[in-house]
């Protein structure tokens, strides 16, 4: 399975070289991102994809994350600081429009959505979007070691400032994780050739006959 193979290669790079990944490899790792299994499908969260260099070092000012500025490319995820009917119906429209379905024939899915994510307080629905894009980074980490392009997930950063530089708050979006793309600089970065280490499959997974 040539998927372990990669993801044994992958680590969390310190130091990226100074490589642009292509447009090509970006937009594929982008649609993967997108494919990424969603609860309910809904996609609460929106993906920002970094690419300007005075943007990204004004991002990674003050932060002991050097990859931000580093990185051929920084995605950042951003969740919806609430979940809205006008959401709601957004998605059942786009869902009917790509099934070719009436809008009709998708009432009791949109009923079930409304009253379970609309019931709920704001705060809960953040926490709940937040989760879904972070299953969106490990999807995104996947198709960025299948490409042999270097990542590494962060949080620790300053996400009011990522908000307010990217203009989030206006669209109903907070930051919650970053992933910086690249290649590593191998020669600097000592990590670069330190083996992977994680538990064995023996003490990682219980098998439960």
């Amino acid at each position: 399975m040539k998927t372990i193979e990669n993801l044994k290669w992958r680590y969390a790079v310190k130091k990226f070289n100074t490589e642009k990944v292509s447009t090509a490899d970006l937009n594929e790792i982008l649609e993967a991102t997108n494919l990424s299994a969603s609860s309910t499908g809904i996609q609460p969260y929106r993906v920002f994809v970094v690419e300007n260099t005075s943007l990204r070092q004004k991002l990674g000012e003050g932060s002991f994350n050097a990859q931000i500025a580093e990185s051929s490319h920084l995605l950042v995820f951003a969740a919806f600081d609430k979940l809205t009917q006008e959401h709601i119906d957004a998605f059942i429209a786009h869902l009917a429009r790509e099934r070719n379905l009436p809008e009709e024939a998708l009432a009791d899915y949109k009923a079930a959505l409304v009253g379970g994510l609309l019931s709920r307080a704001d705060e809960e629905n953040f926490n709940w979007s937040a989760r879904q894009a972070y299953i969106a980074l490990g999807t995104a980490l996947v198709a960025a070691a299948e490409l042999k392009i270097d990542s590494t997930p962060m949080e620790g950063f300053d996400s009011e400032k990522f908000d307010s530089l990217l203009g989030l708050k206006e669209k109903g979006l907070k930051s919650v994780v970053t992933l910086a793309l690249g290649y590593r600089d191998a020669v600097n970065d000592a990590y670069a050739a330190v083996k992977k280490v994680r538990l064995p499959i023996e003490e990682f997974a219980t098998f439960v006959v």
